[in-house]
């Protein structure tokens, strides 16, 4: 197997598995796991917390790198090369 196959992969599998834990972890509009992990840390009527923010911003850095592995593979390895190869 390529390297370059392997690297794609791996972050395409992290960034993925990443993404479900993280966006589970946001609250909804009840309580969220989110909110029972660290209720001690923010109040639920200051609107978005700190550590709601932080969630968005891992989970969005998770999406792209997501996106980007996607994307790289479809290039690099474009509609069933990689059984050929």
């Amino acid at each position: 197997m390529n390297p370059l196959l392997i690297i794609l992969i791996v972050l395409l599998v992290i960034s993925g598995l990443g993404l479900i834990i993280f966006i589970l972890l946001h609250s909804g509009k009840g309580t969220g796991i989110s909110d029972m992990i660290a209720s001690s840390v923010y109040s639920s009527q200051t609107g978005t917390s700190i550590v709601e923010k932080n969630l968005d911003r891992i989970t969005i850095i998770f999406a792209v790198v997501f996106l980007l592995s996607l994307i790289a593979l479809m290039i690099v390895y474009p509609s069933g090369a990689i059984a050929t190869r």
